[in-house]
């Protein structure tokens, strides 16, 4: 009985070790995303950032209103393209990223930019990813809209 006992002991350890194992690894890839995701706005690609969403992702963004919205890769680029009309130096600095579970990796980050009458934009932002199979399906930013 001991044996069996110490069997299942062992069993239940190694599979809680290997769950553990998937959910790090999962973080790990989702945090090589983000990381990507901002390099590709940071160069202003913004074909490359569309392409890091599934088909048509879930936004909330207070620019907008309160309510969850949904966008197309098509509208993603069209908005950063406008906007980086009006900020030609338009860049993100990552202050820090929060890892949440296998799906969600939150990012704490601050919007700076140059418009061409000289005036300066520095928005502290809050974006919460939703990341599946590789892409990211939701994109809930918080931030002063004031």
């Amino acid at each position: 009985m001991r044996i069996v006992s110490l069997i299942l002991v062992l069993l239940l350890t190694t599979l809680s070790c290997a769950e553990k194992n998937t959910d790090s690894e999962l973080t790990g890839k989702n945090e090589l995303i983000v990381k990507q995701y901002f390099e590709h706005f940071n160069n202003h690609d913004w074909q490359k950032v569309a392409d890091m969403y599934i088909d048509k992702a879930e936004f909330k963004d207070p620019s907008v209103g309160k309510e969850i919205f949904t966008m197309t890769k098509k509208e993603i680029v069209a908005k950063y393209s406008e906007l980086v009309k009006v900020f030609p130096d338009l860049k993100d600095k990552v202050i820090q990223t929060y890892s949440s579970g296998d799906k969600t990796i939150v990012v704490e980050f601050v919007t700076v930019g140059t418009a061409p009458d000289n005036s300066k934009l520095e928005l502290p932002i809050c974006t919460i990813f939703t990341i599946e199979d590789g892409k990211i399906t939701k994109d809930f930013s918080y931030y002063d809209n004031f």
